[in-house]
């Protein structure tokens, strides 16, 4: 995860970067539009990892159907997590309880939380290729590798958001969503 903040830390353009992976998001500079502007973004990104969720449901459904059984709860694993991720996403309180009105946010921590904001948009794209590894490795010896892979990826995510998640509340201070 380093190494995604350095990355973002080296290329300050990913407001356009968030801006482009998501049309019609023009509000998060707006400090009146910023929870509004939050819950665009955390919608789109479930309803991008609800279409992956998908695709692992439909690889699941395939091994079953093709005899192969012994993958349904290492496939399992990972669509377990990527539902979590999207529900946890979906369920938190937009803008987490008001933050965004009740205290000055500064540009640096603003930053911050657009980095993390970033990652989340392009974990999508790799849980995105680590699906595809898994359909194309279905019969040969890398198939394990490739469900693990997706599976410590699907974990990612959910670590991605908590994090996300626990830099607001260290600059709100509170414990709230």
């Amino acid at each position: 995860m380093d190494d995604i903040l350095q990355k973002i830390d080296s290329e300050k353009d990913f407001f356009k970067k968030i801006l482009g992976k998501l049309p019609g998001f023009n509000g998060y500079f707006e400090r009146r539009e910023r929870r509004a502007a939050d819950k665009l973004l955390r919608e789109s990104v479930a309803d991008k990892f609800d279409s992956l969720w998908g695709r692992i449901s439909t690889i699941q459904k395939d091994a079953i159907s093709n005899g192969n059984i012994e993958l349904i709860d290492d496939l399992e694993s990972s669509a377990l997590k990527i539902r979590q991720f999207i529900d946890r996403i979906r369920t938190a309180s937009y803008g987490y309880a008001g933050f965004f009105d009740a205290i000055q946010v500064r540009t640096d921590e603003l930053d911050q939380i657009y980095q993390y904001d970033y990652q989340l948009l392009a974990m999508e794209e790799e849980v995105g290729r680590a699906i595809d590894n898994v359909e194309s490795s279905m019969g040969t010896d890398g198939l394990a590798a490739a469900i693990r892979h997706l599976t410590q990826l699907s974990q990612d995510c959910i670590d991605a958001f908590e994090k996300r998640k626990e830099v607001i509340l260290s600059m709100s201070g509170s414990e709230t969503k």
